[in-house]
């Protein structure tokens, strides 16, 4: 007699059902570009405290997030203004210091090729012309009433 046997098609070990869900993350949840699940295992990795609530990391990704595009439109506007495609050093110290909040804020950073701002002492700059000086003084003493 011949023995029949049945062996099921499939992967050993596999899920049984049907098609699988797609996976919608914490961040597509939250509508944002930073990562929260890996802001949450960094969270939980340095014992930052014995218990961590759900809306922790998603805060602290919107607020990184939101630091981040700050900190990459201003100086993006000022290699714009100078023509430049490319961010470079220079155009995030310009942009910094010009902004009053993040300059309050990394206010203590050094910015490695960052330059420094331009500035120039008035008493180096040079002396106005005689020619406007004069016609300033004669403007003064002209028309002056005689003492009594």
């Amino acid at each position: 007699m011949e023995a029949t046997t049945t062996a099921k098609v499939g992967v050993k070990g596999g899920r049984k059902g049907g098609d699988r869900k797609k996976v919608i993350t914490k961040s597509v949840k939250a509508g944002l570009q930073f990562p929260v699940g890996r802001i949450t295992r960094f969270l939980k990795k340095g014992r930052y405290a014995q218990r961590l609530g759900s809306g922790a990391p998603v805060y602290m990704a919107a607020v990184l997030e939101y630091l981040a595009a700050e900190v990459l439109e201003l100086p993006g506007n000022a290699a714009r203004d100078t023509k430049k495609s490319r961010i470079i050093p220079r155009h995030l110290l310009l942009a910094i210091i010009n902004d009053e909040e993040l300059g309050k804020l990394l206010a203590g950073v050094t910015i490695a090729s960052g330059g420094v701002l331009p500035n120039i002492n008035s008493v180096l700059l040079p002396k106005k012309s005689g020619k406007t000086e004069g016609v300033a003084e004669k403007k003064l003493t002209s028309p002056k009433s005689p003492k009594k």
